[in-house]
């Protein structure tokens, strides 16, 4: 994601804003710019909607199908609902290093003519497209998190946990990384995409649920196998189709940077494809359509903080590394921690995340086929990119643990046992996904 500031577009087409502002291009609003971004726009919501969704619907039980689907929407449109009222506002103002401020509360000031500048060649983009952009990333961070306790934690409970840990936690980590005077940003953290604003994030959180939540009833004993890996596939799918617009999307201009993410998103996601299903078939004897499908989506995590920094073949052998690190993730790591991820949202997102924020700093060098400048430092750019890890891992655990527990306080964090047993698609929304 480009460092912008904002500023009307009267002030600066009129070339009147001097001091700082005559030294830049005049900023000029580009037609094909707003088409990608908004295009970008739409192909991230369809990440979410069906693409996560579908997702995550095809691995948990029949039971629990609807439930994962009422989950990953309503929080989604919840995010994105906060995003407007004073989330955009608290995450990209000028405030301090770790918060913006409520000068756009409620978008106060924001109208047809502002610009979101990214004062790159001078080419600006109408505020609106930029915060609608944002929001679907919002929405997409907190809707990722519902798979760690799916099939076991109430629906208020969801929502109350949503909205604390939106606003403590994924807002002061995005104006960290992406916001003006951001802590990280301004110690030259590279996410390009969301490494640690989205996948971290909410891989970290999604570990501290499942503590906080427990482990569904039979888990270790029986098997709690998904319904329609049919289903799981699809969804993958359209997760790798919408994250161009994730990642390409997050160079915010349609110019060789956002090909650069683009042909880096294609080729990484491929190369964790073939490493699962290799590893996979190393260490069980076959490969799997769910580990398939499951590295898809580490190559798409591993790539995204590093997608408009790194050549074609660094991005192959982050994803290469990320397939059979999460595939170690979601079955060594994952016994070693002895929580129920249900979803395996830490040993995928959570690990994919960390790996790729390291890597970046990495396969960003020149030498490598990175975009860093001649004087790049691996050594000194990946003690940024860990420091920064470090940063998201802490303050997302320690919001996340209180969010959960006021929640639990509040309403309870988990169905009873007989509710947990029957499927919350019943119990908690009164339908079924599948009729019998």
């Amino acid at each position: 994601m480009k460092r912008f500031w904002m500023l009307p577009a009267a002030l600066a087409l009129s070339g009147l804003s001097g001091g700082v502002w005559a030294e830049e291009a005049i900023a000029q609003v580009h037609k094909g710019d707003v088409a990608w971004i908004m295009t970008a726009t739409l192909l991230v919501l369809f990440m979410a909607l069906p693409g996560l969704a579908l997702f995550y619907g095809g691995l948990v039980r029949a039971k629990n199908m609807l439930s994962v689907l009422m989950q990953v929407m309503v929080v989604f449109s919840l995010n994105a609902i906060l995003w407007a009222a004073y989330g955009y506002s608290m995450a990209f103002t000028e405030g301090n290093a770790f918060i913006g401020s409520l000068d756009k509360l409620f978008l106060s000031g924001v109208t047809i003519d502002t610009l979101a500048d990214t004062f790159t060649e001078g080419v600006a983009l109408p505020e609106y497209a930029f915060i609608a952009f944002q929001a679907t990333f919002a929405g997409i961070t907190g809707a990722l998190i519902v798979g760690s306790f799916a099939e076991r934690m109430r629906f208020s409970a969801v929502l109350i946990f949503s909205v604390i840990w939106f606003t403590f936690c994924y807002l002061p980590i995005c104006h960290m990384v992406w916001g003006p005077g951001g802590y990280l940003l301004e110690d030259g953290a590279l996410d390009f995409a969301g490494g640690t604003v989205v996948h971290i994030n909410a891989g970290v959180a999604g570990l501290v649920g499942a503590y906080l939540v427990g482990k569904r009833i039979g888990f270790g004993r029986e098997a709690l196998t998904p319904h329609s890996l049919t289903l799981t596939m699809v969804g993958a799918s359209m997760l790798w189709v919408g994250w161009f617009g994730f990642n390409a999307g997050s160079n915010l201009e349609a110019t060789s940077g956002a090909a650069l993410a683009f042909i880096n998103t294609l080729f990484a996601t491929a190369a964790a494809v073939l490493a699962w299903s290799a590893g996979e078939a190393l260490l069980k004897g076959k490969a799997s359509m769910l580990g398939a499908a499951s590295g898809a989506v580490a190559g798409l995590v591993a790539i995204t903080p590093a997608c408009g920094s790194v050549g074609p073949m660094g991005a192959i052998a982050i994803g290469a590394a990320s397939g059979f690190v999460c595939l170690w993730g979601v079955n060594g790591l994952k016994r070693l921690l002895g929580a129920d991820d249900s979803l395996d949202v830490f040993g995928v997102h959570g690990v994919g995340g960390i790996l790729g924020a390291i890597l970046t700093g990495v396969f960003t060098a020149p030498w490598l086929g990175g975009t860093g400048d001649a004087d790049f430092s691996i050594v000194s750019q990946v003690w940024i990119q860990t420091w920064g890890v470090l940063i998201t891992i802490v303050w997302s655990a320690v919001v996340a643990f209180v969010a959960y527990k006021i929640a639990d306080v509040t309403v309870g964090l988990r169905v009873p046992e007989d509710e947990e047993r029957e499927g919350l698609d019943i119990t908690a929304h009164g339908e079924t996904a599948y009729q019998h």
